[in-house]
This record gives C-alpha cells, structure tokens and sequence, in this order.
C-alpha cells in the first residue's frame, strides 16, 4: 500500500482553515484587548497602507491561481498534485498561495486596526508550514522526483531570491 502523502498531501484542507482561524482569533482578542490595537493608529495613510498590503497579497494569490490553472495543476490542498508548477509566481515562493494569505493577513492589520492580525502571521506561517506544507513538499517529491528536487533548491518555501 502507498503512503499516504504519496496519494494525497493532507486529509484535511488545513490551510484555509488555520488562516480562517486566525481571523476569529484576532477579531476576538480585539474584542478581549481592544487598547493593544490602539497603537496602530486610524489615519488615512495607515488605512491606505493596510489596502495596498492586502491588494498586493491577493493579486500574488490571484497569480498563483491563475498560474495553476493554466497548468491545469489541483490548487487544493488536500487533493493530489496534477502538476508541478514552478513559473510565475512560482518562480519566487513555492507557496504563493499561502505567501499571499499571509500578505493579506498582515495588511488586514492596518486596514482594519486591529494589531492581532499581524501578530498572528507568525503563527500562522508556523502552522501551514508544519501541518500542510512539509505533507505537501513529501507530496510533491514523491510525484515528481528530480524535478521537484531541482525547483525546491532553486525556490524558496515562503519568498526570496532564487539560487544561481
């Protein structure tokens, strides 16, 4: 019988999960402390700040989206993997998706001054890292061998440069 990630990355969809959770959470401690969001301020530009972060977030997300789809590759992450899509916004994070959501969360911060959504991105970053994307990276080299191999060195698991 095949291992389980070599089916499958993850029986449960965990990511949208943890960052839906995460946005419970910080509206809840907002309610709960309310005087640690007051440093973040109410200006304009603040809340302008907050937007373009989240634009930014989702149109890194939509990129990716966008990118699987033209690769006809799964985008959920409890299914399996139907191609191994490495351009694009690929190109610069193996985990676009997931970058972006974690963009948008932060932006989500100023936006709506509330502090506990950045303060929940390393948390969340945590998270998805160890119940959905080291499933998924054991996924994927197991689908796509050297290839996958050859992308994760050259790409990084959330965002930088890539290798020469």
């Amino acid at each position: 019988m095949p291992l389980d990630f070599a089916i499958r990355p993850n029986r449960i969809p965990w990511p949208p999960l943890i960052y839906a959770g995460a946005i419970g959470l910080a509206l809840a401690l907002d309610r709960l402390y309310p005087q640690v969001s007051g440093a973040i301020g109410d200006d304009d530009g603040v809340w302008l700040l907050g937007v373009a972060v989240m634009a930014a977030g989702a149109a890194f997300d939509l990129s990716a989206m966008l990118a699987m789809w033209r690769h006809r590759a799964n985008i959920m992450p409890h299914r399996a993997a139907t191609a191994l899509v490495t351009s694009g916004p690929f190109a610069l994070s193996r985990n676009p998706i997931y970058l972006g959501n974690a963009i948008m969360l932060a932006g989500a911060a100023p936006t709506f001054g509330n502090f506990w959504f950045l303060a929940l991105v390393p948390v969340v970053v945590a998270l998805v890292t160890v119940l959905a994307i080291r499933r998924e990276e054991r996924h994927l080299a197991t689908l796509f061998g050297g290839a996958w191999t050859a992308y994760a060195a050259r790409t990084p698991r959330w965002f930088g440069r890539r290798a020469a």
